[in-house]
């Protein structure tokens, strides 16, 4: 397989334009036409898990953390990342990041977390914003169904967990051609009045170059005509964070004793004891204590996250259980959703769990 054709695939199933802005996910090393033949997936990319995929001749890694993530103005050894990258390029070993696009997108990290938990009714915390496009445009009665058909195929018409879905509305457009033009129908330089339909619907903004090409494809006027609006409307199947509920509640140290098994955490950290029980739940893998005020909003007992700094305790004040279950331990699970995406359109790719453990927080 080419580099090329997985990096297409894990970019439009996670959509990079669902990152961050300050993030840095996709390709980070490699030749788009090399051929890979074994991946080995990774929290992170550190020299020792590079070592692995030499000696396990895996020539694609796989991670949730970029290798490159701030700037790079040199690259030697002497530092860590000038290092890996030095090792990756003499072995032709490729490196694929998925960040917060793979934190964001509908079964992202934070749901992982609520599955492991076992939640109920699991639902985003803070949806999708400003991702969503409006796309109306008119098409002769005659062409209607072939092209509404191209452009759901190109993935426009996705509401939640419907596709296909559009407005039509009959009406009669107006033109004339000069003697430059080929028209579909009607005479150069004469106006013509043609049946047609207004087709509206959505799709979201990575997909429009894709969905545009189709579009123009299958429309058979010369020019065609057509508006995007930006939409204002939240996306509610992807988002940052996720609640969800227990089938019973738990009493506030149990809950503790469970998320430390669950997640394998050798210390927690958490806010005074509400003295409630817990019966809803937030969470949000890695950094996520930005999401605290929404947490609290969504009625939930307690938001389990990571990298809660000091006076973020104080912020809780016993409206919420605010628990610090640590970075590495609540997004180490994003390496079996990387596994089953790659195996979900791959299943005869070789693919395996790096073995090395590159959690850099150590406990006495």
């Amino acid at each position: 397989m080419k580099l090329k054709e997985m990096c297409s695939y894990l970019d439009s199933e996670v959509p990079l334009s669902y990152q961050e802005s300050y993030d840095n996910s996709g390709l980070q090393i490699g030749k788009a036409d090399s051929e890979i033949t074994s991946a080995i997936i990774s929290l992170d990319v550190t020299e020792e898990v590079i070592d692995e995929a030499i000696r396990s001749c895996c020539n694609l890694v796989v991670s949730h953390h970029p290798l490159i993530f701030g700037v790079i103005k040199k690259i030697s050894d002497a530092s860590t990342t000038g290092r890996i990258i030095i090792k990756c390029i003499k072995h032709d070993i490729a490196v694929y990041s998925a960040h917060t696009n793979l934190d964001i997108f509908q079964n992202g990290v934070s749901r992982k977390m609520a599955e492991k938990l076992e939640l109920k009714n699991i639902k985003v915390l803070s949806p999708l914003g400003h991702k969503l496009l409006k796309l109306v445009t008119y098409i002769p009665v005659s062409h209607l169904d072939s092209v509404r058909a191209a452009l759901f195929e190109a993935g426009a018409g996705v509401i939640g967990n419907y596709d296909q879905c559009g407005f039509v509305t009959a009406g009669t457009g107006s033109f004339r051609g000069n003697d430059s033009t080929n028209p579909f129908a009607g005479k150069k330089g004469e106006r013509h009045f043609e049946d047609e339909y207004r087709f509206e619907t959505i799709l979201f903004s990575h997909l429009k170059e894709k969905v545009i090409r189709a579009l123009l494809a299958t429309h058979p006027y010369e020019e065609v005509a057509y508006d995007l609006y930006e939409l204002e409307n939240e996306f509610y199947g992807a988002g940052l964070g996720c609640t969800g509920e227990f089938s019973e509640p738990f009493e506030e140290r149990e809950l503790l004793k469970m998320i430390s098994t669950v997640f394998d955490i050798n210390g927690i950290r958490f806010s005074k004891l509400t003295g409630k029980k817990i019966s809803k739940v937030a969470l949000c893998g890695g950094s996520g204590v930005s999401l605290l005020p929404m947490a609290i909003a969504s009625g939930a007992d307690v938001f389990i996250t990571a990298d809660i700094k000091y006076h973020n305790f104080f912020d809780a004040d016993k409206k919420i259980l605010l628990v610090d279950a640590g970075h590495f331990e609540t997004e180490k699970f994003s390496s079996e959703i990387l596994k089953d995406l790659i195996m979900k359109k791959f299943p005869k790719f070789a693919v395996r769990f790096s073995e090395t453990n590159t959690n850099p927080i150590n406990y006495l």
